[in-house]
Formats: structure tokens, sequence, C-alpha cells
């Protein structure tokens, strides 16, 4: 081969590298990046889901019915009636909900029927939006929701917790307890539970005293303690209610501790302690939050269903609810099922009375009062062990229905507070 032929052949292999080069750097350096911008959205979409919310989900099933956003100043969410919904509801799975405890998770812990979890809730003069538990999250985002009260109100926080946390990724949820809280964190979201039965100091407050077997005694103006841990929060959601109908009086301490309290207690009437202790309540929020942050909400009365006359006039054996699978279908009238008229009559009077806070007052009785077959009964658990075999047989004593199955009620009134959430937020 020739000088001049292999000059050319080392000119043309250059050449045909220079081709090439642009080709490689491609190769090399801008496919990993584009690559790496592909995984980071993909990261991002799947750990930031609520941070990305659309509001397109704030529609019913039927996508050619346009449905806008409740205006609850002219619609009362809370006269309706009960339809059976195959399609929409449950919100969630039991067993996918990974923080509901046993004591009201009623599948896993044998009821056979699972309609009580189907049945959705319509307003005589206005359709719900379907609930949307990422656009729920957005209005949340940076905030602390809280329930305050008893265990009717754990109940229903489980409840927000399971509608929620199904959407986010397990390592970004944790959930943790205190004496006085439980706390569901996800992001820089905060729900959580106070346990104050009478919103008031009393001697039910200890984690070992909440069994419902010692007599109650409490503190009426005593609302300090509890409240410097409700102070940061940006939505209050209070109840008190189960535990005043126990007796017709209840046992009052002015100032001191517990310790010696049923020496140096006096007895009251229920009635006039619980507008005092409300009274308490309201003075609290008028000195202690600002409106312009922090929303607050009063639940009223969870019904019991615990005599089968109340609905069933023609029941020759009065019994609870234990045998119930179908929620009270003739809604055309108001049920008795022994909800305190007179508690609710104070509390909505105590809750209209405020001038710098607003109350908005969530009327879930009547709703609530038709859901007979909601209730845990037999499927729950006391003390934390599920009932026996022998025990079943004793519905009258170990039958509960006070508390309700999950999913199930509890839901319904979670879908009608974050319809007033997203609306404020």
């Amino acid at each position: 081969m020739s000088t001049n032929q292999s000059n050319i052949m080392k000119q043309t292999s250059g050449s045909k590298r220079s081709v090439y080069l642009p080709v490689l750097y491609v190769i090399v350096i801008v496919l990993p990046l584009f690559l790496l911008g592909c995984y980071l959205y993909n990261e991002k979409q799947r750990f930031g889901q609520f941070q990305d919310f659309k509001k397109d989900n704030l529609q019913e099933e039927d996508k050619n019915k346009k449905i806008d956003l409740v205006k609850l100043e002219v619609c009362d969410v809370f006269t309706g009636k009960w339809v059976l919904d195959n399609v929409t509801h449950p919100l969630y799975k039991e067993d996918e909900c990974e923080f509901l405890s046993e004591w009201v998770a009623c599948t896993r812990n044998g009821r056979p029927d699972s309609k009580y979890q189907k049945w959705r809730w319509q307003p005589r003069d206005c359709s719900l939006p379907r609930f949307d538990a990422k656009l729920l999250l957005e209005k949340l985002r940076g905030k602390k929701l809280m329930f305050i009260g008893d265990s009717i109100h754990y109940n229903q926080w489980q409840s927000m917790v399971c509608m929620v946390q199904s959407i986010l990724p397990s390592d970004k949820k944790t959930l943790s307890h205190t004496a006085q809280m439980s706390i569901f964190n996800v992001y820089n979201t905060t729900i959580s539970f106070y346990w104050a039965p009478f919103l008031v100091e009393s001697n039910a407050d200890p984690p070992d005293k909440r069994d419902g077997k010692t007599e109650p005694i409490i503190m009426p103006q005593s609302i300090s303690k509890h409240g410097e841990n409700w102070k940061d929060a940006d939505f209050l959601v209070f109840n008190t209610y189960i535990w005043w109908t126990r007796h017709s009086k209840i046992k009052v301490i002015k100032q001191g501790s517990f310790t010696n309290a049923s020496k140096e207690s006096n007895e009251v009437g229920m009635y006039i302690m619980y507008e005092e202790v409300l009274r308490t309540w309201t003075t609290w929020l008028e000195q202690n939050i600002d409106p312009n942050r922090t929303s607050v909400f009063f639940s009223s009365m969870s019904p019991t269903h615990v005599r089968s006359s109340d609905w069933d006039v023609n029941e020759r054996v009065t019994r609870k609810c234990e045998k119930e699978t179908e929620p009270i279908l003739n809604m055309s009238k108001s049920v008795d099922v022994g909800t305190n008229r007179r508690l609710q009559e104070i509390a909505v009077n105590v809750t209209k009375s405020t001038t710098k806070v607003h109350v908005t007052f969530l009327n879930v009785t009547t709703m609530s009062e038709f859901r007979k077959d909601a209730h845990t009964s037999f499927y729950g658990s006391r003390s934390g062990r599920l009932l026996t075999p022998t025990q079943k047989l004793d519905p009258r004593t170990f039958a509960d229905c006070y508390h309700w199955c999950l999913p199930g009620l509890p839901d319904t009134w979670n879908e009608l507070l974050s319809m007033y959430i997203i609306h404020r937020g």
C-alpha cells in the first residue's frame, strides 16, 4: 500500500469517527440523563401523589351529569335518605387499611354480612360529590386535623385515617400513640385523635380508666390542660355525649386531684353540668382560637340501638342490635331510639352562642338513628379480646350497640366533614 493510500484511509477513518462522535455523545451522556429524568418523574408521581391533585373527581359516577360543589349555605346535607350503592361504597376495603383496629374490623372478626358497608347518604335537596382522598389531603397539606372526644370520635378518627391512607406509599405514613393522643402523619399533614370524653378534665382521662367501670368525676371548669394540645390545630372536631348518659347526675369537684375525689365530690344534675362544661369549652375557644386560622366543628350525638322495640313494634322479645343487617328503611318519619334530645338541644344552643369563633354543628344524629345495622355488635372486641361463643349467647350484656363497624357509618360522617374542609380550604 502506497503512502498516499494509507493517508487517504486514515483521513476516511477519522472522518467516520467524527461522524459517529455526536452519536456516541448522545448515547453516553444524553440517554442516561433522559432515563434519570424519567425515573425522577415516576418517583415524583409515586411519592407525591397528592401534590398535583386535580378536582376532576368531584363528580358523580354518571359522567354525563356534572355536579357542582355542594352549596352548604343553602343545602341541608344532614337531611336525606340512605341509598344502597354497590358501585361507590365502601370507600375502602377493610383488609387494605393497615391501621384499622381489631375492635371495629367486623369482617375480620367474623361478621358474615357486608351490606352495611354499602349504604350511601343522599341529601334531599342536593347531591354529594364522590369522596376524593387526594383532594382532601391537598386541602390538609401542611395542616393539622384533630378529633377530640370519646371512643365514638376515636371510631371516626380511625375511619378518616382509613379513607385517606390507601392512596399513600407505606414509607410515607406513620402512626404513633401517646397517653392522650393517636397521631397519623403523612408528609407534613397530621390527622390526630385526642382523648377527652368530657372535654374538661375527668378521672376517665388516664389510659387505665377508660373502660367505663369507674364512676366518672369531672372538673367542669378545668380545660386548659387539655386545651394546650389543641391550640396549634387548623381543624378541630369535638364531641362529648356517651359518657354523660350513664346517670341522671354526675360527680363534680371544683379543684384538686381525683385521688380522693369520691369523698370530696358533689353530685349535680347531668343537664346542668353538660351546659356548664360546654360553656367552659366555648369560653376557652373564644380566648385561645384564631378564627382566621382554625375551623371548629362539634359533632352531634351518636345514637345507640339497644331496644328492638324502638324500630320493630311487632317484636315479641326485645333485643339489641345483634341480628340487624338492614337500616330502618322507612325514613319518611323520625325514629326514637332513645337519643337524649335535651342534651342535643343544649349542644345546639351553646355552639350558637359564640361571638368570635364560629362553631359548625355537624348534625349526624338523625341519619345515624336509621343505621341499626351498622354497629360492631358481636364482631368487635372488649378489653382487647374477641367475644367467646359463650359471651355471644348473652347479647344483653355483650353486644356492642354503641360503636360502629369500619368500613361503615363513620365514613359518611367524614364525607360530610371533608366537604366543609374542602370548602374552607
